[in-house]
């Protein structure tokens, strides 16, 4: 029985378990199967990165405050972090990576950078 190459419908050669004539074949095949969730994940991690490199901006020291019309102009999406930190006082702080924020009254944000962020 004849395989054919499940890209390009050419005939394969070779061993008897082979899908794809060729790596670029394969490469192709793999990248229109994963297309769709790879570009919906690319445009995530782009937010994320965009988030975390304005809160970086933002944070000179360890701390900074800044309003939400500043950090909105600057492009921040507040749809988007990596993780949520609750204190024992029921804060909960909304970080980008190591990077995060608090929400506070009249629109400000207290701004933070963890030390130990990979443990």
């Amino acid at each position: 029985m004849e395989k054919k190459c499940l890209e390009c419908y050419e005939t394969i050669k070779g061993r008897i378990d082979k899908k794809f004539c060729s790596d670029l074949c394969r490469n192709a095949y793999n990248n229109k199967l994963n297309s769709d969730s790879t570009n919906y994940v690319r445009n995530i991690n782009n937010i994320l990165r965009k988030n975390r490199r304005i809160l970086e901006e933002l944070v000179v020291e360890e701390t900074a405050k800044s309003s939400k019309t500043k950090l909105l102009q600057k492009g921040f999406d507040f749809k988007y972090y990596t993780n949520i930190y609750t204190t024992k006082k029921n804060a909960s702080y909304f970080f980008c990576y190591e990077y995060g924020y608090l929400p506070l009254e009249n629109d400000f944000y207290f701004l933070v950078k963890r030390k130990e962020y990979a443990e």
